[in-house]
């Protein structure tokens, strides 16, 4: 592990806004994960976070690149992001945790928002509204509208929207169950049992890659059949078979 030094509460001037551990799950993303780290920690600058990025078992530079970067490196028991999330969680020392992909980038205005949600004591957790980048097809503008629907709509969420939690509110539901696909899911509808769901109205930007790899209109259908397999009662371990990790 490698230690770091997180901007905590006592570090900054009186403030209403939640202390926040960011928790990154990361697997072979060599590639972004410095920009990604650096773009990250601009952003944060000034509030009371900390950063943790938790490895798979990377293949490549990942864990380095990390190291070179203040924030806290942890190593997961398998390249698994329920099991990778919770371990970030049990290292994590401050009230919200918040869980973004590598590949995800927090809005502008992201912690403020977060802490007027969080300001209701009855709303455990929340998530963003997403886009993709603005060069991005625009089938998949049209794809961002829909998912956005079915978050306000439904009140789900998947891990790319960058799920928030209460801490103690996670430690009470056991964490993300250890599946091998729909963790995010499972996690969402069990904090909407618990208490209040606040969906934000910022859009975190979300990568395009998942998408143009497999083709958009074949990834939306794939999507929404792994989703009523898991509701019908579909072992995740099977679904698991259809569904290809891009990290």
């Amino acid at each position: 592990m490698h230690a770091s030094s997180p901007l905590l509460p006592s570090d900054l001037p009186h403030t209403n806004a939640p202390a926040i551990s960011i928790i990154l799950p990361v697997l072979n993303e060599a590639r972004q994960l410095s920009s990604r780290l650096a773009a990250l920690l601009a952003q944060t600058a000034g509030h009371a976070c900390e950063i943790i990025v938790v490895d798979g078992g990377s293949q490549d530079q990942t864990p380095e690149i990390a190291a070179g970067f203040p924030v806290q490196l942890v190593t997961a028991e398998r390249a698994n992001r329920g099991w990778q999330m919770n371990a970030g969680a049990r290292n994590a020392q401050n009230e919200v945790l918040l869980f973004l992909h590598a590949d995800v980038q927090l809005p502008a205005g992201a912690f403020q928002e977060l802490a007027r949600a969080l300001g209701d004591e009855n709303v455990v957790g929340g998530c963003f509204q997403i886009r993709f980048p603005a060069e991005a097809p625009r089938s998949l503008h049209l794809v961002a509208w829909g998912i956005n629907w079915r978050t306000r709509w439904f009140r789900t969420a998947t891990g790319d929207q960058a799920i928030f939690v209460r801490r103690d509110v996670f430690a009470a539901l056991g964490g993300f169950q250890p599946l091998p696909l729909m963790e995010d899911i499972a996690m969402f509808h069990a904090l909407k049992r618990r208490g209040n769901v606040a969906i934000l109205d910022s859009q975190v930007v979300i990568s395009p890659r998942r998408w143009l790899q497999f083709g958009v209109w074949r990834t939306v259908l794939l999507m929404y059949a792994l989703r009523a397999g898991y509701w019908l009662g579909i072992s995740p371990a099977t679904l698991k078979r259809f569904f290809v990790d891009v990290r």
